[in-house]
């Protein structure tokens, strides 16, 4: 029996109950008592409905996106789709532009204005109805805004009410962060990112575009904290699964000496992102990782650190 039929039915059981146990009051004050009452039920009836039709409606809808960047990036915004899915959002969609290495930074799919990417992306946003345009940053030129702006100024034009965000990567070569830090005057890789992550890029690359584009919303994604503390609980022997710092992907940090990313790492990268840009609830979500480690709780300690300022 379906829930309005059954309060229908609730609503006509009640009337005549009331209406035959007030047989013996006065008829006036029995009346008055009778329609009292029916219509404070009818009120609860009217107000289940309300309720339900919500709940129905409350379907997730996910969101159109162009993802652009490299190998750094790539494994999370293909990831992003089983994941998305998995979470409930089953309109979900996005077309994923790849280059490797400097290439696949946003000055450089600007500038090389007669390849098949840069193409492809300009065809995707000239179709309109692209809801999250996200790119990767990296290394910071001289002019940090350059290519980001230039792409999201030609976004606007047929996506006026798009999204952007930044995905930020962590540092290449894992076995050179300690030397890498302490030659930068840090005690530590942490240390050294998150002046990297907080004094530099949100300062120079964020708040810049922001305050160019002051209609849009943009925000950045702090995924390269998963490899940088996957890597340091591996060193503390704090992973509940047999993982090596090098090797192959579904049983290392890195693949290779470049510091790309092993399953484990772009399993948590990817909880970064559909919190970060699904505002999924990761302690409550389903998903499995295939991992022994809590990687839901690992990526909801990053995503709760990072900057309420920059987030969406």
């Amino acid at each position: 029996m379906g829930k309005t039929v059954f309060l229908e039915r609730l609503v006509v059981f009640i009337k005549n109950y009331v209406i035959n146990s007030l047989y013996s009051i006065d008829k006036k004050l029995r009346m008055f008592r009778i329609k009292k009452i029916f219509l404070a039920f009818l009120s609860v009836f009217i107000l289940s409905c309300e309720k339900n039709e919500e709940s129905i409606e409350e379907i997730t809808q996910g969101y159109n996106m162009l993802l652009i960047g490299n190998s750094f990036f790539k494994p999370y915004a293909q990831h992003l789709d089983a994941m998305a899915i998995s979470a409930g959002f089953e309109n979900h969609s996005a077309t994923v532009v790849f280059r490797g290495g400097e290439n696949g930074r946003a000055i450089n799919f600007w500038n090389d204005s007669t390849s098949s990417a840069h193409n492809t992306i300009k065809t995707t946003l000239d179709q309109g109805g692209i809801d999250y345009f996200g790119m990767t940053a990296g290394s910071l030129p001289d002019n940090p805004t350059a290519g980001f702006k230039e792409w999201i100024e030609y976004a606007l034009q047929n996506n006026p009410n798009i999204t952007i965000f930044i995905s930020i990567p962590p540092v290449d070569f894992p076995q050179d962060w300690d030397q890498l830090a302490q030659d930068n005057g840090f005690d530590s890789i942490q240390a050294l990112y998150d002046y990297y992550v907080n004094e530099i890029l949100h300062i120079r690359l964020v708040d810049e575009l922001r305050s160019e584009f002051p209609s849009t919303k943009i925000f950045s994604i702090p995924t390269g904290w998963a490899a940088i503390n996957l890597a340091q609980m591996n060193l503390d022997h704090l992973l509940l699964d047999d993982i090596e710092m090098f090797g192959p992907k579904p049983t290392s940090i890195f693949t290779d000496q470049k510091g790309h990313q092993g399953q484990i790492v772009i399993e948590t990268g990817t909880l970064i992102w559909i919190n970060s840009i699904y505002n999924v609830d990761l302690s409550t979500f389903n998903y499995e990782t295939g991992f022994n480690t809590n990687l839901h709780a690992i990526a909801e300690e990053i995503v709760n650190n990072h900057d309420s300022n920059y987030k969406q």
